[in-house]
């Protein structure tokens, strides 16, 4: 026999009322006494009527995540903790890809492209400074230019990359080479480089600007930058703008039979898969992509309660020193 909201009121001792704000993750519940309903949900195995649900309050249950492209492991990653995240509130995500287009991201922000969904969470790399458009809810990921009225969950870019170069210089790096100095997403790479700059100035480093070495943020693109400057440039240590650029990094220090951590630190930013398993496994920057995804997810039910003020939230970011920084 299916279990009923009246039966876990019962077990929580509570009403069916405040079960029913916990099961539709309504944000206006005590921390205390959703942890017991939702322990009593737990364990009386309760699941609920999602058909039922969208019949009686006009939603259709799911939402849309656009993210660039697949072709950068983030962005596989970051879909999966949306995509987790989501499940855990009876919510289905479809997933766009943009290619970056600031037109296909224009189309998606102000409600097009056909799809029928209760609101986006969208990672927008071409957008600049805009004002809410979308006749549903919007909440971005990343990063945004000041002054945007739209909900947005960033990361903490510039106090992460500094960390990282806090990180080598800490180790006695000094000549940190910055690798895809301007590339990328424009406020990613600003504010990363923003974070460089502040490492070194708080070590008081002067700035070389020939250590600003600018390539695409891709393995073959980063590979192909370090085997031509690496020789004259001489660092010892690289902070790669992202992890894809990391590999790339130890790809062509290894072909150049140059020591890692020996001879030079290397350390990136996302935290993928691939620099767990690289040789060495690649020193990063981890986003926490959980923070993000819930903190997206919150915001569009906020939105969609009704009475909601814009606002801007920072998830957290941890360092994962692996060898190519650590003896």
């Amino acid at each position: 026999m299916a279990v009923s909201m009246s039966d876990v009121a019962r077990h929580a001792g509570v009403s069916q009322r405040t079960v029913s704000n916990v099961v539709n993750n309504y944000v206006h519940v005590s921390p205390a006494t959703r942890a017991r309903v939702q322990a009593s949900l737990d364990a009386l195995g309760y699941r609920p009527n999602t058909a039922a649900r969208r019949l009686r309050t006009g939603r259709t249950g799911t939402v849309t995540l656009a993210v660039p492209t697949f072709r950068e492991r983030y962005f596989a990653d970051l879909a999966e903790a949306v995509v987790a995240a989501a499940r855990r509130r009876s919510t289905t995500v479809l997933v766009e890809t943009t290619g970056g287009r600031r037109e296909t991201e224009l189309e998606l922000l102000r409600g097009g492209g056909e799809i029928l969904t209760d609101g986006l969470i969208m990672s927008a790399v071409s957008l600049g400074r805009i004002e809410h458009s979308s006749a549903h809810p919007v909440v971005l990921i990343g990063d945004r230019e000041p002054g945007s009225t739209i909900d947005h969950v960033g990361i903490k870019n510039r106090e992460a990359a500094q960390a990282a170069v806090t990180h080598l210089l800490d180790t006695g790096r000094r000549r940190i080479l910055l690798l895809g100095a301007n590339h990328g997403p424009r406020r990613s790479y600003q504010l990363r480089r923003q974070g460089y700059q502040a490492a070194l100035k708080h070590h008081g480093i002067a700035p070389d600007p020939d250590l600003l070495v600018d390539c695409d943020w891709t393995t073959e693109e980063a590979a192909a930058a370090i085997a031509k400057h690496f020789e004259h440039l001489k660092p010892d240590g690289i902070f790669a703008m992202n992890d894809s650029a990391g590999l790339g990094a130890l790809h062509a220090l290894r072909r150049a039979g140059i020591d890692v951590p020996g001879d030079v630190s290397v350390i990136g930013f996302d935290d993928i898969v691939e620099s767990g398993l690289a040789t060495p496994t690649l020193s990063t920057v981890a986003p926490l992509l959980d923070e993000i995804a819930a903190g997206a997810l919150d915001l569009l039910e906020e939105q969609l309660a009704g009475d909601h003020v814009p606002q801007h939230r920072m998830a957290g970011y941890e360092l994962r020193l692996r060898e190519s920084s650590t003896r």
